[in-house]
């Protein structure tokens, strides 16, 4: 099965990919829903919500402080560099995540969409202003705007919608997409969760890699049993065998 995905890669017009948390999970971070996830450990609403933030800022803060720490000491898996190749090689068009990090861009992707936000990113939450940051703050003291309004997460909450021009790319893309590779997501999330539905109703392809089923395996043409890191591993390996590069 796994040749022919690499067939249909190889000789997609438009591939598009959708990733979640269990790709970026096989680099150390954690997840929210799988067993071991942070949401075991607290409830959503206590740490990723706006009310959460306007109730206890030092709180929120010092949860995702923490986040923070564990995303800039972590490295790029096989996954993020087998997609980055992929759209070196001119096969992958767009890269669509639902993770906050940026392992997709430390492993070389350059068109990414990113539909949750960014812990790198800062906003505040008086002017608007974003501000990158290659740390994390620390917590107390609460970080402050240069025009003194408190900074939050540069992520999408709980209640929030999603950042009106990345989803309208997102969407775009899917509809565009006769291939579409989903690798990690437990596709619960809405809307995102919604994007491969699209490539499908259009006569696209869905490849699913996970290591257990989801609410998107009754309509993916293929199902992928697999760490999407291994699952990268061995498709890039046919790949480039299918495109003559060593």
């Amino acid at each position: 099965m796994l040749k022919r995905v690499s067939e249909i890669i190889v000789n997609s017009n438009h591939l598009t990919a959708l990733t979640g948390a269990g790709v970026s999970a096989e680099s150390g971070i954690p997840t929210f829903r799988d067993e071991d996830g942070l949401w075991r450990k607290y409830r959503p609403e206590e740490l990723a919500t706006k009310e959460a933030f306007e109730r206890d800022p030092e709180f929120v803060w010092r949860w995702y402080a923490w986040r923070m720490e564990r995303i800039f000491n972590s490295r790029p898996n096989d996954a993020h560099f087998g997609f980055a190749e992929l759209e070196k090689m001119g096969i992958l068009k767009t890269l669509i995540t639902q993770n906050v990090d940026d392992l997709h861009e430390r492993a070389g992707s350059k068109n990414v969409i990113h539909l949750h936000g960014r812990l790198r990113i800062l906003r505040c939450i008086e002017c608007g202003r974003e501000i990158e940051v290659s740390s994390p703050p620390k917590i107390p003291p609460l970080p402050r705007c240069e025009c003194g309004g408190l900074l939050r997460p540069g992520v999408v909450w709980f209640g929030e919608p999603l950042p009106e021009r990345e989803f309208e790319i997102a969407r775009n893309e899917a509809l565009r997409s006769d291939v579409m590779i989903v690798a990690g997501t437990s596709a619960l999330v809405h809307p995102a969760a919604s994007l491969p539905l699209l490539t499908k109703r259009n006569g696209g392809i869905i490849i699913e890699i996970n290591t257990k089923d989801t609410p998107l395996s009754t309509v993916s043409d293929f199902k992928i049993r697999m760490r999407a890191g291994k699952a990268m591993k061995v498709l890039l390996k046919d790949v480039r065998n299918l495109v003559g590069k060593d």
